[in-house]
Order: C-alpha cells, then sequence, then structure tokens
C-alpha cells in the first residue's frame, strides 16, 4: 500500500502543500484532480522523490521512499514518474529510446518488449524514426513507453495526455488505463481533463490551494460534488439559488446542478430565456437566464432560439442529496 503523508511543504517559506494525507492500494488508479497551482505536480514530485520533504512521509509497503537528500539518482526503482518534459533522447530512435529503459539481463526479449510498447501507444510505424522528428504528441507517447519499460510497481502520471491530439487520446486513453490494470500497475494521473478521470480512475483526491478537500470514489465524488469547486473540475455545472428552484422554500443556500439534470415543463419552473445555444455535437449546452439575473446552462437534443422562454425544473432527489452533501462539507 502506498501511504502518502505531508504536513506542510513548500519553497522558500511560500506553502504549497499542506494537510495531505491518503493511501493507494496496490493496483488502484487514483486520480488528482485540481485547478493550476493546486500543487498536483509538485505531490507527484514529492511522492516519486525529486522533492525533499522535511514534514512528511512517503511508505510504499514497509518500505520507505526517500527524496533527493538520501537518493544521488532521484526516485525508488519501483516507481515511474512521467513528467510534462519528456526527457527523450532526440538523436536515436523511437525504439532505442524504450530499449536504453529496459535491462541489460533480459536482452533476448528486448525486441518483443518493444514491440509490445509501440503496440500500446500506436507508434509501430515509426520505430525506426529519431525522436527529434516526432511532433510533440509523438515524443509524448514515447516518453509515456519508456516508463512502463519495465513495468514499474507505482506509475506517476502528470497531464499524461497533454500534447496529444484528441483523436489519438481518446484510443490512447482506452488502451492504456486497461493495460496497466491488467498488469496490477498502481497508478497516480494527475490531471484537468475529466475525461482522463471519470470513465478510469476508481478514486479521486481534490486538491485546492495545496489542501486535500475531497477524496471519495471517482463517482461518487461526480454525482455528490461537496461544493461547487469539486462540481467544476469535471465540466460545466450550475450553482442555483434554492428560491429559485422551490419559491416556497425557506433555505437560504444554492444547489449545484449538472446542465444534465435540468427537465423540461410546459408552464411550471425556473423560468429562464435562452440567450444562446452552442452546438455540442450530440447535444446543445444552452445559455440562459433566469428572472433574477442567474446564469444558468441546461443541455437539449435541438437547438434554442435565442429569447425562447424556458420553465426548468430539477427531482426533489436530486435537490435534497446535494442539500445533504453541501451541509456535511460545510460541517
Amino acid at each position: 500500500m502506498l501511504k502518502v503523508q505531508i504536513d506542510s511543504f513548500g519553497y522558500q517559506e511560500k506553502p504549497i502543500l499542506k494537510d495531505i494525507l491518503f493511501e493507494v492500494v496496490p493496483g488502484e488508479h487514483l486520480a488528482l484532480m485540481g485547478e493550476s497551482g493546486s500543487g498536483k505536480s509538485t505531490l507527484l514530485k514529492i511522492i516519486y522523490g525529486l522533492l525533499h520533504v522535511e514534514d512528511g512521509s512517503i511508505f510504499w509497503g514497509e518500505q520507505e521512499a526517500l527524496g533527493p537528500n538520501f537518493n544521488l539518482v532521484p526516485g525508488e526503482p519501483y516507481m515511474k514518474y512521467l513528467a510534462q518534459d519528456f526527457d527523450l533522447m532526440p538523436f536515436i530512435t523511437v525504439e532505442e529510446n524504450i530499449g536504453q529503459f529496459l535491462s541489460v539481463f533480459e536482452r533476448e526479449t528486448h525486441q518483443e518488449r518493444i514491440q509490445e510498447l509501440l503496440e500500446l501507444i500506436e507508434l509501430e510505424d515509426f520505430a525506426k524514426t529519431k525522436v527529434k522528428n516526432l511532433s510533440g504528441g509523438q515524443q509524448q507517447r514515447v516518453a509515456l513507453a519508456r516508463v512502463l519499460a519495465q513495468e514499474p510497481e507505482i506509475l506517476l502520471l502528470d497531464e499524461p495526455f497533454g500534447h496529444i491530439d484528441n483523436f489519438k487520446r481518446n484510443t490512447l486513453r482506452r488502451k492504456l488505463f486497461p493495460y496497466l490494470k491488467k498488469k496490477g500497475i498502481t497508478v497516480l494521473t494527475a490531471s484537468h481533463d475529466p475525461s482522463d478521470v471519470l470513465p478510469f480512475a476508481e478514486r479521486t483526491l481534490i486538491l485546492d490551494k495545496g489542501e486535500l478537500v475531497a477524496l471519495n470514489t471517482t463517482r461518487y465524488l461526480y454525482k455528490n460534488p461537496p461544493n461547487h469547486y469539486t462540481a467544476s473540475l469535471f465540466g460545466h455545472v450550475n450553482q442555483v439559488p434554492m428560491k429559485l428552484l422551490k419559491s416556497y422554500s425557506e433555505i437560504d443556500r444554492s444547489v449545484l446542478v449538472y446542465p444534465h439534470e435540468f427537465k423540461f415543463s410546459d408552464a411550471s419552473g425556473l423560468r429562464v430565456e435562452v440567450t444562446n445555444s452552442l452546438f455540442m455535437g450530440s447535444f446543445y449546452l444552452n445559455e440562459s437566464e433566469a428572472e433574477d439575473g442567474t446564469k444558468i446552462l441546461f443541455k437539449t437534443d435541438t437547438e434554442q432560439e435565442r429569447g425562447d422562454t424556458i420553465f426548468l425544473n430539477v427531482s426533489l432527489k436530486t435537490i435534497n442529496k446535494r442539500l445533504q452533501v453541501g451541509q456535511k462539507a460545510n460541517t
């Protein structure tokens, strides 16, 4: 089990992380989410051993992972880290870059392993191409293959698809994460993209300004976000005053509602006026405004006309659930 405890960490007296405590079981995929500057990359660097932490500790089972103050070469042998800068060797080929990370004691299986990884990252046709001649997205895929070469026990991924175009990104996700699960590799993925997280990570940890503000199963956090910040990391979300949803309500609080959770009525509910209808492919995302000026986003199958009046409703089950979760988060 990976055990992470960071009481405090900062650069030159500037605090970056504090009160971080969590565990990851072997083979689990944990996502780290948070806005830019929330501490995701710093946390991965501490776990890997690139940064020294005085007030805290990292353990993999009974073995402590030590930082650069103890290791001449940063990092632990059972752990690999894919950073946002790829650290490739540009003047040798793709297959040579991957082969550099394979054990010298298993040369007879090198080519088979290289071929397996080339197929995983879908670069079989570029095996003999020098890395300097690849695009940024292709180089990121080579960097991914390199950290997988020796099948680490723990894999730390920092925005692993950030340079890869959407088409390849989608297919690579669907190949990579099931592959890692099959191999039993423990994965921590720092990402701002919910498509990296929702389908693949069993649990998600939310960071805000260097603090751990939520940790639960990914599905639970999506369906029961404790605050607007958490919900917004998964996509568009509305913060709707309770009195707009139920005029008789005496509760002076807002309810978090995703655009797809609104239902439509002919003449009753939250009255909004459409200000824009955005084509999103399989649906339209509609911008609208309530009578008190509250901005509301909702989804429809068809395009709405500017100025149209729509009546929106949210199920009582959803309202009650969100109110309860919000109450727990504030206590």
